[in-house]
């Protein structure tokens, strides 16, 4: 049986694993949706960068940070990694189930 081994070059964090990076000041989150659902609710500090005016080359410098994609539900985030990786940029991580993981686990939300 023939079949794609190709692994993902993205890393994928838990909304746990986000949440604990967060509480100790070691990730800065990067929205990839739209102003309008931004605006509807966002992970506390989160920046807005739209997918559909996304440029690796504008992502801030995150410092010490590790810098962390995020979207509604992983897809557009993956997208922006994969403009990332093409512009070799290094930023590799997102958050798994995006927003939409990151409401239903409870966790505070940013409007």
């Amino acid at each position: 049986m023939l079949f794609d081994r190709k692994q993902s070059r993205h890393r994928e964090l838990t909304v746990t694993q986000l949440a604990a990076l967060l509480n100790s000041d070691q990730a800065l989150v990067v929205d990839v949706r739209e102003p309008d659902e931004f605006i509807s609710g966002h992970i506390p500090g989160a920046i807005n960068m739209p997918l559909s005016q996304f440029r690796a080359s504008q992502l801030p410098d995150p410092g010490e940070k590790l810098l962390v994609l995020s979207c509604a539900a992983g897809r557009r985030s993956a997208m922006a990694l994969d403009k990332c990786a093409a512009a070799r940029a290094g930023i590799d991580t997102h958050l798994a189930g995006g927003f939409n993981a990151w409401r239903t686990s409870g966790l505070a939300v940013e409007t």
